[in-house]
C-alpha cells in the first residue's frame, strides 16, 4: 500500500519571520482536508533563485513569494498566468514537471478584502496607490477592473511610477508621478503598497490627501497601527485597515491555484484577528 505523501509548500521572503502564511495555510489545510506542510524560508537577497531550486530539489510543490522577490520571481518562471504576465510580478509559484509556473494573487486578494470584507466599493472612487514595486504591479489590473474614477501611482522615483501608469493605461484612468505631484489632491482610498512600514518609515505624503472619510489601507500588517496607519490616524482619518485581510484572501486564491479548492476566509480572518 502506498502511503500519502505530504505536499511541501513555503513562502520566500526577506525578512520573513513576521509572516503569518504558514499558520494561514495550516488552517486552510485543516478546513479542506488537504495534506500539506507549509514553511517560511528566509532567502538571501542575492540568493532567491538558488533558494527556489533547493526547495524544488527537496520535493517542494509550490511557493508563495513576498518582499522583495516578486519581480525576480517573474523572471525566474518558465510560464505565467495572464494576471502575472500583466503584473510583471509573481507571488505564487507552482512546480510542475520540471517547470516553474508563476501566478499573481495579490490583486485579487486586495480587491476582495476591500469590496467584500471592508464593504468598500471601488467603482467611481479616486484611489492613490503608493509604491511602484511588485506589490503595486500585482494590484493595478484588478483595481482598474473595478472602474475607479481615477487611480494615481505615487513613488519616490517618479519616472518608475509614470512608466508603470503607461503600461496599464489601456485598462483605465491611471496616472503616475512623484510624491510632490500629490500636492493639492485628495483621495477616497489611499493604499500603501510600499514596504516602508517594515522599516518603520512613512512615505512622504503632503498634507491634504486624506479626508476624514478616506480609507487608509496598508498592505503591511502587525500588532496595532503600522507607521503608515498611525500617520493617517494622526491626520484625522477614521477608516483604517491593515493588510491582514489581503494576506488571507491572496493566500486563499493561491491555495485554489494549487489545489482547486477555495477555503472559506471569514473564519480564518476572525481567528487571526482574535489571537
Amino acid at each position: 500500500m502506498t502511503l500519502p505523501t505530504t505536499a511541501r509548500y513555503c513562502v520566500f521572503g526577506n525578512p520573513i519571520n513576521h509572516s503569518k502564511s504558514p499558520g494561514i495555510h495550516a488552517l486552510f489545510a485543516r478546513q479542506t482536508g488537504e495534506d500539506l506542510q507549509y514553511e517560511a524560508v528566509l532567502a538571501p537577497i542575492d540568493g532567491f533563485a538558488a533558494s527556489v531550486q533547493a526547495f524544488i530539489a527537496g520535493g517542494g510543490r509550490g511557493a508563495n513569494v513576498t518582499v522583495p522577490f516578486k519581480e525576480e520571481a517573474f523572471r525566474l518562471c518558465d510560464g505565467h498566468s495572464p494576471r502575472a504576465h500583466l503584473a510583471g510580478a509573481v507571488n505564487t509559484l507552482s512546480f510542475d514537471d520540471g517547470k516553474i509556473l508563476g501566478d499573481n494573487t495579490d490583486g485579487a486578494g486586495l480587491v476582495r478584502d476591500l469590496c467584500v470584507n471592508l464593504q468598500t466599493p471601488l467603482a467611481g472612487r479616486s484611489i492613490l496607490l503608493l509604491g511602484a514595486g511588485g506589490a503595486a504591479r500585482g494590484s493595478l489590473g484588478p483595481l482598474l477592473e473595478q472602474q475607479p474614477a481615477a487611480l494615481f501611482i505615487a513613488n519616490r522615483t517618479a519616472a518608475k511610477a509614470a512608466t508603470l501608469a503607461q503600461q496599464f493605461a489601456a485598462l483605465g484612468p491611471v496616472q503616475g508621478g512623484g510624491f510632490d505631484a500629490l500636492v493639492g489632491k485628495h483621495f477616497d482610498i489611499v493604499i500603501n503598497a510600499t514596504s516602508a512600514s517594515l522599516a518603520g518609515d512613512v512615505p512622504p505624503l503632503p498634507e491634504g490627501i486624506f479626508s476624514a472619510d478616506t480609507l487608509a489601507y496598508d498592505m503591511m500588517y502587525g500588532k496595532g497601527d503600522t507607521p503608515f496607519l498611525a500617520e493617517a490616524r494622526r491626520r484625522g482619518v477614521r477608516r483604517l485597515a491593515d493588510g491582514l485581510g489581503m494576506l488571507v484572501e491572496q493566500a486563499a486564491e493561491a491555495f485554489f491555484v494549487w489545489w482547486q479548492v477555495r477555503p472559506q476566509t471569514a473564519p480564518i480572518l476572525d481567528a487571526l484577528r482574535n489571537t
